[in-house]
């Protein structure tokens, strides 16, 4: 036969998706059970939402700076014109 027809037709001597133990640790039973017991958060994939909160927790931290100087500000005037 030739090499052209046997590569063609080679028969691999693993099929794919019938090897137990193939799929690496994730798949392993003793890794999803340590994880199911483990009782941790998930981990948060969804990138969009986590970007859209971490504007949020920025615009809170900003209101609170902008709050901060406001107050600030009005002190050191009180002050100011308290010494006239």
């Amino acid at each position: 036969m030739p090499p052209l027809l046997k590569n063609l037709f080679h028969r691999p001597a693993i099929k794919f998706g019938s090897v137990s133990g193939a799929g690496g640790k994730f798949q392993d039973p003793r890794f999803a059970s340590f994880m199911s017991q483990s009782n941790r958060k998930s981990l948060n994939t969804d990138f969009q939402d986590a970007v859209l909160q971490g504007r949020k927790l920025v615009r809170y931290a900003l209101v609170v700076a902008v709050g901060c100087a406001a107050v600030w500000v009005a002190l050191e005037s009180a002050q100011a014109l308290s010494m006239f």
